[in-house]
C-alpha cells in the first residue's frame, strides 16, 4: 500500500510534482480524472492542457461523478494510480454538473463521500499517487454548498496524509515533507509532549 499524497494551493505545482514521482515509480500510469468541462471553455483549455502535459502511454480514467469502488476495479496492481485530484473527484460526486437541489443534508453527503474516497486509496495496494487542495485557509465560503466542501476536503485530506506513506505539501513549487512532522494530536507544551502509550 505505497500511498503518496501531495497538497497545497492554486497553482503552487502539485500536479507537476506528482506526476514527477508517479513517472519515477517506472510503472504503467494510469491517471484519474474527474474535471469536466460542461460548456465552460476555461475550464475545457485547463483540462486540455492537463492532457498535453501528460506522457502519451500513461491511461486516462474520466471518473467524474463515479463512486470509488466503480472504477478502482479498473486499475491493476501493477499499475501506478495517479489521482489528479481529491477536489475535482469529490465535487462530482456531491454536486453534479447537472445540478439538483441544494439541501440541509450536503455537509453530511460530502464528508460521507470524502471519507469513502479516502478509504478507497488508503486501502489500495498498488502504487498510489494523491493530488488534493488545501481550501480553507483564511477564505470562508458564502454559500453552505462551499462550506461543506472546504469541511469534507479537509476531513480527506488528514485522513490520506495519516494513511500516507509520504505526505508532501507544495507551496510555491517547493516541497515541505509532512512525513517526517509531528501529528496535531501529538502537540503540547515543550517538555510536556504526550507520552506514547500504545493505543494509537
Amino acid at each position: 500500500m505505497p500511498l503518496t499524497v501531495f497538497t497545497g494551493g492554486v497553482r503552487s505545482g502539485k500536479s507537476a510534482a506528482a506526476a514527477a514521482y508517479a513517472d519515477a515509480t517506472r510503472l504503467p500510469v494510469t491517471v484519474a480524472v474527474a474535471g469536466v468541462a460542461d460548456g465552460d471553455d476555461e475550464m475545457r483549455r485547463r483540462i486540455e492542457a492537463h492532457r498535453r502535459s501528460r506522457p502519451p502511454g500513461w491511461r486516462v480514467l474520466e471518473v467524474a461523478g463515479m463512486a470509488p469502488a466503480s472504477w478502482l476495479q479498473h486499475v491493476g496492481d501493477d499499475e501506478c494510480l495517479l489521482v489528479d485530484c481529491i477536489g475535482t473527484l469529490l465535487a462530482a460526486l456531491v454536486w453534479p454538473p447537472s445540478g439538483g437541489a441544494r439541501t440541509g443534508a450536503e455537509a453530511e453527503a460530502a464528508v460521507h463521500a470524502a471519507r469513502e474516497i479516502a478509504e478507497a486509496l488508503i486501502a489500495r495496494r498498488g502504487e498510489t499517487v494523491v493530488v488534493t487542495n488545501e481550501v480553507g485557509w483564511g477564505v470562508v465560503p458564502i454559500s453552505e454548498s462551499g462550506r461543506a466542501f472546504r469541511d469534507a476536503i479537509g476531513v480527506a485530506n488528514r485522513m490520506l496524509v495519516d494513511g500516507a506513506d509520504r505526505a508532501f505539501l507544495v507551496v510555491c513549487g517547493r516541497l515541505v515533507d509532512l512525513s517526517a512532522l509531528p501529528r496535531a494530536s501529538d502537540a503540547g507544551p515543550r517538555g510536556h509532549e504526550r507520552e506514547d502509550d500504545g493505543s494509537a
